[in-house]
């Protein structure tokens, strides 16, 4: 109760200092385009993407040699021994020395692969997981979005209650000066006068909070001031219709569309591969190498003459050498490593199959509620259409009996409020379908941001 309390305050504030600036009209679609570019869980959905994408490539390029080159260079000065001239003394040499070397992996029990594999699994993985946020960040703007129309609604039938009972209690005072009515019908009325204006300012901090709660799903400026496009509440009357759904067919629907099972499936097949990878880590791994490098010292002499040696004659001819080679590793005994990499590997790949499973009863579950709650709120609807069509007519009639004098102001105030409640109720009814209507669409996967209200 703080919090609510403590959550209204801030809006009223923030409301207080907006009143100066013209208020930025924002509709439902834009609502939907302004959450998915602001929210933060589905930036880290993206980045967690990427990092996927950026796993694929590097496993790419492990199929390719690696190649490094070394440069180096020294001076020395003092006493030495100068293995060119096979000579020790006081000497002040200069050497370079330059490298490149290559190798390539020719078999490591396909780490390469089956890495690569796994990977790409995990890409799309990450894929489905991001378009699932994406569904849930439409389908929480557009429930907080609805709840705003909901008590814009809500609040416009209590203000109409209340101008009918100022109308009324209008009327009762101009009897009671006549001496037509008693006084204790105007007192009556009084009260029912200021209860209207308590539904009134109750309607307008639950419109408040639930624009608070949008303007913090939109993740934008608390201090903004903001218009909630509602569209006609006669047109959503009108769309709403019941849809004959199948529950059979939704819930195989759910099973090959919802994006959250296709990530669980994705993330089967990349701990399958993992498995495969811990798996044939026993076998030996192959590689070849190449190397060429050459050197330089200034201390350097032709054999026969004693004459120094040129940089080119030495670095690109004589000092030249050239090697190639293989490797073959046997993993023989690494403390248990590799066997136990293997057997948790087993264990993740097992998990990752139990997640599946509990994500398909998940989906199955709440495709079985939507369909039952749709049902009841079918049912709901026409029932207090129904309520209220005959409120409406026993009000009416009870209004003309109370205009007359063949009834009391309790008998009407009783009618009124049952009327107003009506009302309500109708109005809850629609709303509830067309949510109902949007959790059903989410819970199969089908939501996205060109979602209609109706």
């Amino acid at each position: 109760m703080q919090r609510l309390l403590t959550s209204l305050f801030i809006l009223l504030i923030f409301s207080t200092v907006g009143t100066a600036q013209e208020a930025t009209k924002i509709s439902l679609e834009q609502a939907i385009q302004i959450s998915l570019d602001n929210n933060f869980q589905l930036k880290q959905a993206e980045n967690n993407l990427q990092q996927a994408k950026n796993n694929v490539l590097s496993e790419k390029a492990d199929f390719l040699p690696t190649l490094n080159g070394s440069f180096s260079g020294s001076r020395n000065t003092g006493q030495q021994f100068i293995p060119e001239i096979f000579a020790f003394g006081n000497f002040t040499s200069q050497n370079l020395r330059g490298s490149l070397n290559t190798g390539v992996t020719v078999f490591d029990g396909f780490n390469n692969i089956l890495t690569l594999r796994s990977s790409q699994n995990s890409q799309l993985s990450f894929e489905e997981t991001l378009n699932r946020q994406r569904e849930t960040v439409i389908f929480n703007t557009a429930s907080f979005f609805l709840t705003v129309i909901q008590n814009e609604s809500l609040l416009e039938i209590a203000k109409e209650n209340l101008e009918t009972s100022v109308k009324q209690l209008e009327q009762i005072q101009a009897q009671v000066e006549v001496g037509t009515r008693a006084v204790v019908d105007l007192y009556n009325q009084e009260a029912t006068v200021a209860s209207n204006e308590l539904a009134v300012t109750n309607n307008e901090n639950q419109l408040n909070l639930s624009k608070l709660i949008l303007i913090r799903q939109l993740q934008i400026d608390p201090i903004g001031n903001y218009d909630f496009v509602v569209p006609e509440f006669e047109a959503l009357e009108e769309n709403v219709a019941e849809q004959n759904y199948d529950l059979s067919q939704l819930v195989e629907e759910a099973l090959v569309t919802r994006a959250d099972i296709k990530s669980a499936e994705f993330d089967i097949k990349s701990r399958e591969y993992q498995m495969l990878t811990a798996k044939w880590a026993f076998l030996p791994t192959i590689s070849l190498s190449g190397s060429i490098s050459s050197s330089y010292s200034d201390q350097s002499r032709a054999p026969g003459t004693g004459e120094s040696l040129s940089f080119n004659d030495q670095f690109f001819d004589i000092q030249v050498s050239k090697g190639v080679g293989f490797n073959i590793q046997v993993p023989l005994f690494n403390r248990l490593q590799t066997r136990t990499n293997y057997v948790n590997s087993v264990i993740q790949y097992k998990n990752a199959q139990l997640g599946l499973e509990n994500t398909q009863l998940q989906a199955i579950q709440e495709v079985t509620q939507a369909y039952n709650d749709y049902s009841g709120f079918v049912k709901e609807l026409e029932s207090t259409r129904k309520q209220l069509i005959a409120s409406e007519l026993a009000f009416e009639s009870q209004q003309e009996r109370y205009n007359v004098g063949a009834s009391t102001l309790i008998e009407l105030s009783q009618s009124q409020a049952q009327y107003v409640q009506a009302q309500a109720d109708y109005t809850r009814s629609i709303y509830n379908l067309i949510f109902q209507e949007k959790l059903l669409d989410f819970f199969l996967g089908k939501l996205d941001e060109n979602i209609e209200l109706d």
